[in-house]
């Protein structure tokens, strides 16, 4: 898949308007690469198909999910909790332990005017559990098991978790179905057919 066909895919499903939005996204995220970390530089030429669209084929997986929150934990750069607050409507919570990262989402929100966000500075352990999520996303956060662990008070039997898993995906959802019950199904990533995404449903502990 090139770059074009990345951003075709998107503006074909969400709209020229929000996909315009994405490119300032993108481009703020390359310009602040060069002073911290943020992806990693061979990603860099390919930012549409591994980060962009990476983020936003997970959008649709969740269109049956509840009006309410959609909390991305370990939010990082953005993927794919920016990407979302862009492509929906919903409200978005990232929760972001580390300082710089959390301001730079908080800066990121504030340019591109997306008021549906909220960025909190902590990690999902220390968030309080207010009301249940309507969606959970994490991306290269910890295994399937821990993401439950961590996550699950801000779930309820109607929260709908989705979660790229990359080639790990078939070997973590077994693991995590040690400890933990509800619905699950595996979803293969439309950016690397080597890749899937576990979509889970009613995650409690067994």
């Amino acid at each position: 898949m090139t770059e074009q066909d990345a951003r075709d895919w998107i503006e074909t499903r969400f709209g020229v308007e929000r996909t315009a939005l994405l490119a300032r996204f993108a481009d703020r995220i390359v310009a602040e690469t060069a002073h911290q970390n943020l992806i990693a530089a061979s990603t860099i030429d390919h930012i549409w198909e591994r980060h962009l669209l990476d983020s936003a084929q997970l959008v649709p997986l969740a269109d049956a999910a509840r009006e309410g929150d959609w909390i991305d934990i370990g939010a990082g750069a953005g993927f794919p909790g920016i990407v979302a607050a862009i492509l929906t409507d919903r409200p978005v919570v990232l929760v972001e332990p580390r300082a710089r990262r959390a301001t730079l989402l908080r800066d990121i929100a504030s340019d591109l005017e997306l008021a549906n966000v909220v960025v909190h500075q902590a990690k999902i352990e220390k968030l309080p559990a207010d009301r249940p999520a309507a969606i959970i996303t994490a991306r290269a956060v910890a295994r399937l098991a821990a993401l439950f662990a961590i996550g699950h008070r801000h779930s309820d039997p109607d929260t709908i978790w989705v979660l790229p898993k990359g080639r790990s995906a078939t070997e973590e959802l077994a693991e995590a179905k040690a400890g933990w019950c509800g619905m699950f199904h595996v979803e293969h990533s439309i950016t690397d057919p080597t890749s899937s995404i576990v979509v889970a449903k009613g995650v409690r502990q067994a």
